[in-house]
């Protein structure tokens, strides 16, 4: 076991400081026989960086080093846009993230933009080191092994990697709801690719709402995060993981004690629905909501101000059936209180599981509860890109993800006019990418009149095409069938 972090550490260092501070009001001029700090404070120093020093042995070889290779841009990132022979080009990408085992058969937790377009995922564990350890020592890099995406989630940038290991070194996911403001945290990870570093910070905001369009809320916190520690945990005083390490806002590129991480609440669910499904499930309740501002109450004439405002129910849909109607204000789900957008996604993916809600809604200056179907939405944009993946879906040329259609994919999408073919789950941004007229959402049914089932047989039907050679495929888009052409480049 490890000793933990004194709660308080501001109370700690006042312990320590307190009679250094006296001994200097009392004597300016303390000499070398009469020392300004007493033996007391030393101890309390020891002891909390010995409490320090044991949570991250605890933790260190729990802490994975995510390495990756792709194509793409090599431009990406540039923000120079007179440079044109950088415009033009593409190339293999080598990119370095941070992870954390969670489960001792190899599974680990990482961000979706660490591996995202990746061709190949190493996972590099942290060496075991068993008896004392010396105190300056250069440390061998520890085993290296390939990794498998097990799933991933666009929308929370959140990914789940499986590495063919037994009797791995695991941290628990902590409760979202025990993390405190003023909290102290460390963060784990390998700010450019120093693997395994650590730093300290305290959590400056619970519940941060980083784009008023976007649902996701993150933790923020000071911790010194930067370019590598991207899918590192962020770990409380006895060793849990309070959040992942995702983005920071920064004008210089490095660490500006403004970072943010995805909250464990979010990461435990993210993750059992990635190792179950392969994706996260959509939850939705037929409605679109969003924050609802003094502004827009009082032009609407409401008499509340406080909840979510009802912009859209979908027609004929389950929540419109239910009787929830435009402009109706959801005050709390079920019992939990939400006045804002991120409440309200919390509430219906963390703390409701079942697959319905009870929404207290106030319309007219009355309050009442409705019972509200939760199901998961067809032809949702961001849900079709998760059916695809872009480590061995993707095929470049053509500028598509796609996904072979299966029983799942029809259950998702609904039923085809031809039960077969390949999904368009994502658009690929390629610039040595045909002009094939496709959308995400179509099915591709046949290639110059031969029948495609599978990526492969896409794939390789289209590999076939010669330059100049006119291609013509069968689409299924929106119910409709139709024809899309382009020529080989």
């Amino acid at each position: 076991m490890f000793e933990r972090v004194p709660k308080s550490l501001f109370a700690t260092l006042l312990l320590i400081l307190s009679p250094a501070v006296k001994a200097q009001n009392t004597n300016a001029n303390a000499s070398p026989q009469n020392p300004i700090t007493t033996d007391k404070s030393v101890d309390l120093m020891r002891q909390m960086s010995a409490s320090f020093e044991s949570l991250v042995k605890r933790v260190s070889p729990a802490i994975v080093e995510v390495q990756v290779t792709g194509f793409g841009s090599t431009d990406e990132d540039d923000d120079d846009k007179d440079n044109d022979s950088k415009s033009s080009s593409i190339g293999r990408q080598r990119s370095l993230g941070s992870g954390v085992v969670v489960d001792p058969d190899g599974y680990i937790i990482t961000n979706y933009h660490v591996v995202k377009g990746a061709e190949r995922v190493r996972v590099v564990l942290t060496p075991q080191i068993s008896g004392p350890q010396p105190t300056f020592s250069l440390k061998s890099r520890g085993k290296v092994l390939p990794a498998r995406i097990v799933g991933f989630s666009k929308l929370i940038d959140l990914a789940v990697l499986k590495v063919e290991a037994t009797g791995l070194p695991t941290l628990q996911i902590g409760r979202y709801e025990k993390i405190q403001k003023g909290q102290l945290v460390l963060a784990f990870g390998s700010p450019e690719g120093l693997e395994n570093s650590v730093s300290m910070g305290l959590v400056s905001s619970v519940l941060r709402q980083t784009d008023p369009d976007d649902s996701m809320v993150y933790i923020q916190t000071d911790a010194a995060i930067n370019p590598g520690n991207s899918g590192g945990p962020l770990v409380d005083a006895d060793g849990n993981v309070v959040g992942i390490d995702t983005f920071i806002y920064t004008k210089s590129g490095g660490n500006e004690g403004i970072g943010f991480a995805i909250p464990s609440g979010i990461v435990r669910y993210a993750y059992e629905q990635i190792r179950k499904y392969g994706r996260v499930r959509r939850r939705s309740i037929g409605a679109d909501v969003q924050s609802l501002t003094l502004d827009l109450a009082q032009a609407l004439g409401l008499s509340t101000d406080i909840g979510v405002i009802v912009s859209d129910v979908f027609p004929d849909g389950p929540a419109a059936q239910a009787g929830l109607k435009p402009e109706d204000v959801i005050v709390a789900l079920d019992g939990f209180p939400v006045d804002n957008v991120p409440l309200f996604t919390l509430g219906l993916y963390l703390m409701n599981q079942g697959d319905s809600a009870k929404v207290t809604v106030a319309r007219a200056g009355k309050k009442f509860d409705l019972v509200l179907p939760i199901y998961e939405p067809r032809n949702d944009a961001a849900r079709l890109s998760e059916l695809g993946d872009p480590t061995k879906d993707v095929i470049p040329r053509l500028g598509i993800v796609g996904a072979t259609v299966s029983p799942e994919v029809v259950s998702i999408i609904g039923d085809l006019r031809i039960p077969s073919g390949v999904l368009v789950t994502s658009i690929v941004a390629d610039r040595l990418a045909v002009d094939s007229g496709l959308s995400a959402g179509d099915i591709i049914h046949s290639l110059n009149r031969k029948q495609v089932k599978s990526v492969d047989e896409l794939r390789n039907a289209f590999t076939a095409l010669k330059p100049g050679e006119p291609a013509a495929m069968q689409v299924e888009r929106n119910g409709k069938l139709t024809y899309v052409t382009f020529e080989m480049e």
